[in-house]
């Protein structure tokens, strides 16, 4: 491949990924815990949007369990959204000859 080339297909990949990110911004995902008693929801960067705490978890006797039950939900929902940008980084690197291992964002 030329370096004109090279230099095309990365000023797309570059307008794709500024692209790809403002919209990130948009798509949300939940984690649940507790059998959904606790649910957060976060974006796809990872802002923390919303959580939702089932009020029979609103004891003083339970509050480590809720605690507990608060860090799952959002370990849950980070996953979910490193699926997410997992996935849309696949659409966006497709056709690019990259390295094996080597992962964008740098």
């Amino acid at each position: 491949m030329d370096i004109m080339g090279l230099m095309k297909k990365a000023g797309a990949m570059q307008a794709k990924m500024a692209e790809m990110q403002a919209e990130l911004d948009t798509v949300t995902v939940e984690g649940l815990s507790g059998g959904g008693m606790v649910k957060i929801t976060l974006t796809a960067k990872g802002a923390l949007q919303g959580l939702t705490i089932d009020p029979s978890l609103l004891k003083a006797d339970e509050k480590e369990i809720l605690e507990d039950l608060i860090v799952a939900a959002h370990a849950d929902a980070r996953r979910k959204a490193e699926g997410v940008l997992e996935e849309r980084m696949k659409g966006l690197t497709a056709g690019l000859e990259l390295p094996p291992g080597m992962k964008l964002p740098f």
